[in-house]
């Protein structure tokens, strides 16, 4: 008896996107289903370990896709999806050989966000660290300011925007500048809010301690009106001699998501159920950025690899058994834990919404680095059983202060 071929098709393979391949992998190998096929369309042939784009190395933030995908089973398309047709079911995607129609049973969304870059003009004079390209345009950018002429600004750089990402990048800046200079540097963290890490709870003061610690100015309460190659003007005409301004200024979910739903949230983020289903577009699943999930029934899930790794594992899981008709699991995450780097100082450890500060300094550290450089990676041996096993859909906990001191 011949056996339809059945497909689930999974657009992007960042850390949602990526877990929902292994994930639906995972459960088709569970449920002996062969003839259901798993394919990932991603515009690049590796994974990014984003979160890490502010530190100065990233020789290890790229993950090959064959070296994740092939070993458990999972076929994968480099290409740039454009148009989702649900009526027939099909992605029009643009890959080097041209445009394919690629049809799905079940769709999961995982494209993740981009930065937002907001109508300043001179904005296209700003460097940013959304992407590994990105990132190591800025490396370049700054390992050749010693190559240029003496100018006011020329060891000065500006960060823009004080949420995480602004604060891990300048909290890097100050030591990564000195290795390139033995004149005095600058590194400016601008915001429009009245405090840096404003919203960080408990860690806040703790926060903007070890940013004066590092030599960090704080320039708060205040809106960028232009951006040169040689200056940033601000809104109250003050104007900062720079040749290096840095837009880190909030994160919106991928265009793509316009396509499957009016409903979103500010954020441009589709609704998702407790099993990661799109509301209201049957066969359509999304996590990760792009998804906004209610994941303990009142917190909205917040765009970072903590949410984006079981949702993508659940997004998996669930689309194959909504697929074979068999009962789905919802997605429930009852705590959240905030860490944030603050380069040589150490870093900072929050639990629970209200962010209560749990760690800090080198012990903080510790969890952060086996956080970005352990956990959020797929198992590095690439066995298949491995990448299965690391896809079962449960929610991990963030490794506590005592896993980290070995006790």
């Amino acid at each position: 008896m011949t056996q339809t071929r059945h497909r689930i098709l999974i657009l992007g393979a960042g850390f949602a996107g990526l877990w929902s391949a292994l994930g639906a992998a995972r459960q088709l190998a569970e449920v002996g289903r062969p003839e259901v096929e798993v394919l990932v369309v991603n515009p690049r042939d590796h994974h990014s370990i984003r979160v890490r784009n502010y530190e100065e190395d990233l020789a290890d933030t790229l993950v090959p896709l064959p070296q994740v995908l092939n070993p458990a089973g999972v076929g994968w398309l480099q290409g740039q999806a454009h148009q989702i047709d649900l009526s027939r079911r099909e992605v029009e995607v643009a890959t080097p050989d041209g445009l394919q129609h690629v049809g799905w049973d079940r769709l999961v969304l995982a494209t993740g966000s981009r930065l937002v870059r907001p109508a300043v003009p001179g904005i296209e004079h700003a460097f940013d660290i959304d992407t590994y390209d990105a990132a190591t345009r800025l490396g370049v950018h700054l390992a050749q300011l010693g190559r240029q002429p003496p100018a006011e600004g020329r060891w000065t750089v500006v960060v823009v925007g004080a949420g995480l990402t602004g604060i891990e990048l300048a909290s890097e800046l100050p030591q990564r500048l000195r290795r390139l200079t033995g004149e005095p540097v600058r590194v400016v963290l601008v915001d429009k809010a009245p405090r840096v890490g404003h919203a960080m709870g408990g860690a806040q003061p703790v926060i903007e301690g070890a940013l004066g610690a590092l030599g960090v100015e704080h320039l708060t309460g205040t809106s960028v009106a232009r951006i040169d190659a040689d200056a940033i003007t601000f809104a109250d005409g003050s104007r900062l001699a720079t040749r290096t301004v840095v837009w880190c200024g909030g994160l919106r979910a991928h265009p793509l998501a316009e396509q499957l739903s009016p409903e979103r949230d500010g954020l441009g983020r589709v609704y998702v159920d407790e099993f990661m289903r799109v509301r209201g577009v049957p066969g359509v699943f999304a996590a990760g950025d792009v998804a906004n999930a209610r994941l303990d029934g009142e917190h909205e899930s917040v765009m970072s690899c903590q949410h984006g790794r079981p949702m993508g594992r659940f997004a998996g899981h669930n689309a194959v058994c909504d697929l074979l008709g068999l009962p789905m699991l919802a997605l429930r995450m009852d705590g959240y834990t905030t860490l944030l780097d603050l380069g040589p100082w150490g870093a900072v450890c929050t639990e629970g919404w209200d962010r209560r500060l749990s760690a800090e300094g080198d012990e903080a550290k510790r969890i952060k680095m086996t956080v970005n450089r352990e956990r959020i990676y797929p198992p590095r041996s690439g066995a298949r059983d491995d990448l299965l096993a690391a896809a079962a859909p449960v929610v991990q906990g963030i490794p506590l202060r005592t896993r980290a001191t070995g006790s």
